[in-house]
C-alpha cells in the first residue's frame, strides 16, 4: 500500500514546480539539460532566497526519482539559505514533510504535517506560499479518495484548491485540479459530468503562453481521462479523435512513462472495437512501461483490462489466473469487486456452479449500493453548488459596478451644484441622473434576482438528473450484473438438479431453487422500478398504468384515469411526472391504510394535472409540514422545478392530493 500511495502522491507533487516534475512524468522531458541547468544555477546563486527556492526544486526532483540522499542533500541546502527569510523556511517545512510518503503510516503523519504547515503559511501573502497551500490541499484531496471519502474530497477541491488558484491566475494549477474533479466523476461513473472537468482541464492549460512538460503532462492525462469516458458512452469517433490528440502532446518523448497510461487506453479502445490482437499487444507495452518505472496503479489497471479480454475471448483459465493475482495485490476495494463480479461471470459460462455462486455472493457482501448512491448524489451536490457559487461572484461584481456608477453620480451631481451660474441646471441634471441611475439599480437588481431564480433553478436541475443518473447506473448494475449473475447460478443449479436429484426426495431443494426464482424476480422488480423500462419504451400512460397495478393486492384496489396525456411531452418531463405519481402513491400506500386509491393524470396543452385520492385515514396539516421526509422534500423539488402548485385536503375520511404542473416550464 504504501508503495502505491508513494507513486499517487508523487503525481500530484510535480506541478508545484516549473522545473521540477512528478514521478508519473519524470522523464517526459527529451533531456535532463534544463534539469543541469537548475542545479548549477542553484550551486552559484548568491541571493538567498532564489537560492532556497531553486534548492527546494531541486530536492523535490530528487525525491520523485526516489533519489533519497540528494533530495536530502539540497532540501537542507534550501533549509539553509533561507534561515533568514520566514516564509522560504516555513516553505522549508512542506519540503522536508514530504520524506513522510515512504513510511508506513504515511497518511496519518501527512495529514498532521500539512495541516500545520497549511496554518503556518496561510498568513503569508507569497505566491510561493498560496502554490504550497494549493499543493497540500489536493494532497489531501488523493488522502480522501483513498480512505473513500470522495465527497470530503470534492469539498476540498472546489471550496478551497481551486477559489485560490485562480486568486493567482495559474492555468497550469487550476486545470490540474479541474483534473481532479473530473477524475472523482469519472470513479462515479458520471461519464457526461468527467469529459467536461477533463475539458475544463485542457481550456485551462491551453491558456498557458508556453507549456512546460508539466503542464503537457497534465492535458495529456486529462485528453486521456476523456477518452476513456467517451468508450464508456459508447462514443468511440470522438475518443478516437482525443487519443490522436494525446499521440500529438507525447509523440516527441519517447522515453516518457506517460506512454504506460496512453498504451492502456488505446489497447482498451481496440479491445471495444474488438481488436484484440491489437489491444494485446498495446497491454503488453503498456505493462511493461508500467514496470519500467514501478507505476503500479496502472499496471493494476492494464491487468484488469487483460483478465476482462481473456473473458471475451472465452480463455477462463487465463482470465480468472490474472484477475485472482491483481484480487492478492490491490489494495483498493473497488478493484477487489471488479474482481469478484468477473470472476463470478467466468465461473457462471464455465457452468462451475459451486465457485460462480461462491463469487457472487462475496461480490454481493462488498457491495454497499446504498452508500454509493449517497456519495456519488453529493459529490454531484457539491459540484452544483461550487458552479452556483462561481456564478454567485460574478454577480457580486456586478453588483460592485452598480455601487461604482452611483458613486459617480453622486460626484457628478455635486460638481453641478458647485458650478457657478449653473445652480438650478446643475440641480435639475443631478435629479435626472439620480433618477436614470435609481431606475438602473432597479433594472440590475431585477436582473440580479432573475439569474439567482436561474442558478437555483439550474441547481435544482443538477440534482434532480444526478438523482436520475444515479438511479439508471444502479438499476443497470442490478439488472444487468447481479440479476445476471444470480440468473446464471438458478439456471446452474436447475440444469444439474434434473440430473442429479429426484423431485420428490429433494423438496426442500427445490424450494430454496424456487426462492432464488423469486429473488431474481424481485431483484428485477427494484430495477425497473429505479428505471422504468416501459416509459422509455412506450411513454408516460402505460408507465402509470403498470405503476398502478404494481401496488394492487387482495386488499387494495388502485385505480387509474389518463385523460389526453400527450406522447409528444419531453421524456425528461415525463420521467420528473411519473417520479411524483410514483412518490404519491409510494406514500399513500405506506402510510394512508386505505383499501382504495385513485390516480387521475390529464393533460391539457402544457398543464399536466395529476390527482390523487384515497379513502385512508389521513393526516393533520402540521404533521405534514413538520415532516422531514426525503420523499417529501423530493417531491416539493419536482414540483417547484415544474413551476407547480400543489393543494393537500386530508380528513379521517381520507386524503386528495392536486397537483397542476408546466410541462414547458424547462427545456
Amino acid at each position: 500500500m504504501r508503495r502505491e500511495l508513494l507513486a499517487l502522491l508523487i503525481s500530484l507533487f510535480g506541478i508545484l514546480n516549473i522545473e521540477a516534475q512528478s514521478l508519473y512524468f519524470y522523464s517526459l522531458e527529451k533531456k535532463n539539460n534544463n534539469f543541469d541547468s537548475l542545479v548549477m544555477a542553484a550551486n552559484n546563486e548568491t541571493v538567498d532566497t532564489v537560492k532556497a527556492i531553486k534548492s527546494y526544486q531541486i530536492a523535490a526532483t530528487y525525491f520523485t526519482k526516489q533519489d533519497i540522499e540528494n533530495y536530502q542533500k539540497y532540501l537542507k541546502q534550501g533549509l539553509e539559505s533561507s534561515s533568514n527569510s520566514p516564509v522560504y523556511r516555513d516553505i522549508g517545512l512542506y519540503y522536508q514533510s514530504i520524506i513522510n510518503y515512504t513510511k508506513p503510516d504515511a497518511v496519518n503523519l501527512l495529514e498532521k504535517d500539512f495541516t500545520n504547515i497549511e496554518l503556518l503559511l496561510k498568513k503569508y501573502n507569497s505566491n510561493e506560499a498560496k502554490k504550497i497551500r494549493i499543493i497540500m490541499f489536493q494532497n489531501k484531496a488523493l488522502f480522501r479518495i483513498i480512505q473513500n471519502k470522495e465527497v470530503e474530497s470534492m469539498n476540498i477541491i472546489t471550496n478551497k484548491a481551486i477559489p485560490l488558484a485562480k486568486s493567482l491566475k495559474d492555468y497550469e494549477l487550476t486545470g490540474a485540479l479541474y483534473k481532479s474533479i473530473g477524475v472523482l466523476f469519472y470513479n462515479s461513473k458520471d461519464y457526461p459530468k468527467a469529459v467536461e472537468y477533463m475539458n475544463l482541464a485542457e481550456n485551462s492549460i491551453n491558456k498557458l503562453k508556453r507549456q512546460t512538460a508539466q503542464s503537457k503532462a497534465i492535458k495529456g492525462e486529462a485528453v486521456l481521462f476523456k477518452a476513456d469516458a467517451l468508450m464508456r458512452e459508447n462514443k468511440m469517433s470522438q475518443a478516437n479523435a482525443e487519443l490522436e490528440k494525446t499521440y500529438a502532446i507525447i509523440k516527441d518523448y519517447p522515453e516518457s512513462n506517460f506512454y504506460s497510461l496512453y498504451y492502456c487506453t488505446l489497447g482498451y479502445y481496440h479491445m471495444k472495437q474488438k481488436n484484440y490482437p491489437e489491444a494485446v499487444k498495446l497491454f503488453a507495452k503498456g505493462l511493461s512501461n508500467a514496470e519500467k518505472y514501478k507505476n503500479t496503479v496502472i499496471a493494476e489497471r492494464i491487468k484488469l483490462f487483460e483478465g476482462q479480454l481473456n473473458s471475451e475471448l472465452k480463455d477462463y483459465g487465463k482470465s480468472n489466473k490474472i484477475f485472482k493475482e491483481v484480487y492478492a495485490s490491490t489494495p483498493y476495494q473497488k478493484n477487489k469487486q471488479e474482481v469478484l463480479k468477473e470472476l463470478s461471470k467466468n465461473y457462471t459460462a464455465l457452468k462451475d456452479t459451486t465457485k460462480a455462486n461462491l463469487y457472487a455472493e462475496r461480490y454481493i457482501d462488498s457491495f454497499d449500493s446504498l452508500n454509493t448512491v449517497s456519495i456519488h448524489k453529493n459529490i454531484a451536490i457539491l459540484e452544483a453548488k461550487y458552479r452556483k457559487s462561481e456564478r454567485d461572484k460574478e454577480l457580486v461584481q456586478k453588483q460592485l459596478e452598480i455601487s461604482k456608477k452611483n458613486k459617480y453620480m453622486w460626484i457628478l451631481g455635486l460638481a453641478s451644484l458647485l458650478s457657478a451660474g449653473f445652480i438650478i441646471l446643475g440641480l435639475l441634471n443631478f435629479k435626472k441622473n439620480k433618477k436614470i441611475s435609481e431606475q438602473r439599480e432597479i433594472n440590475l437588481q431585477q436582473e440580479i434576482k432573475e439569474i439567482q431564480q436561474r442558478e437555483e433553478l439550474a441547481l435544482t436541475k443538477a440534482i434532480l438528473e444526478g438523482e436520475e443518473r444515479e438511479r439508471a447506473r444502479i438499476a443497470k448494475d442490478l439488472h444487468d450484473g447481479l440479476g445476471g449473475m444470480l440468473a446464471g447460478v438458478k439456471i446452474n443449479f436447475s440444469t444439474w438438479s434434473s440430473t442429479h436429484l429426484e423431485a420428490d426426495r429433494n423438496k426442500d431443494f427445490y424450494k430454496i431453487l424456487n426462492q432464488l426464482d423469486n429473488s431474481v424476480t424481485e431483484l428485477r422488480h427494484v430495477a425497473r422500478n429505479l428505471m422504468p423500462e416501459s416509459l422509455l419504451s412506450f411513454g408516460l400512460e402505460t408507465a402509470l398504468k403498470d405503476l398502478c397495478e404494481f401496488y394492487i393486492r387482495k386488499d387494495l384496489k388502485v385505480d387509474f384515469q389518463a385523460i389526453n396525456i400527450s406522447k409528444s411531452t419531453p421524456l425528461s418531463i415525463q420521467l420528473h411526472i411519473y417520479r411524483i405519481a410514483q412518490e404519491l402513491l409510494a406514500n399513500s400506500v405506506k402510510h394512508s391504510e386505505a383499501t382504495n386509491i385513485l390516480l387521475q393524470c390529464s393533460q391539457s396543452d402544457e398543464n399536466f394535472m395529476i390527482t390523487v385520492e384515497d379513502n385512508g385515514k389521513g393526516f393533520k396539516e402540521e404533521d405534514y409540514r413538520k415532516s422531514q421526509s426525503m420523499g417529501l422534500h423530493n417531491l416539493k423539488n419536482r414540483v417547484d422545478y415544474l413551476k407547480g402548485k400543489m393543494e393537500i385536503n386530508s380528513d379521517d375520511e381520507g386524503t386528495t392530493i392536486n397537483i397542476e404542473l408546466n410541462t414547458h416550464a424547462v427545456s
